[in-house]
């Protein structure tokens, strides 16, 4: 028996596995023409996708996940970013699924922690 999994497990399994370095599980949830919009840049399709999530991930320590609020295909996680370069990082990250897959994301933070810690990390 097949079972598919709604909105908010499939964005569960994503900052799992975002969290554990685990990009192929990732890759599995993302549609073809998955779009990015972030505070540090924008991605088209997979490939980019995971790009930015593997950079992220080098200096990713943590996702403390405080609520995930679901509305159908719409899930909107409220976490702290925690990384070895910056404080805590307030973040909110929504996602629209399509058809049992992740087709846009969009992710808003304050940057400036971040990017201090990627110049004196350079």
């Amino acid at each position: 028996m097949t079972t598919t999994k709604n909105a908010c497990e499939i964005a569960e399994t994503y900052f799992t596995a975002w969290e554990a370095g685990d990009f192929d599980t990732i890759r599995g949830l993302l549609a073809d023409d998955v779009d990015f919009v972030g505070a540090l840049g924008t991605a088209s399709g997979i490939e980019e996708a995971l790009g930015g999530l593997k950079g992220l991930g080098q200096v990713l320590e943590k996702i403390d996940v405080k609520v995930r609020v679901a509305d159908g295909d719409e899930v909107i996680t409220w976490f702290e970013l925690c990384t070895s370069i910056a404080p805590p990082t307030p973040t909110a990250n929504w996602m629209h699924v399509e058809n049992g897959k992740i087709a846009r994301i969009r992710v808003t933070f304050d940057p400036r922690g971040l990017l201090a810690g990627f110049e004196t990390k350079s």
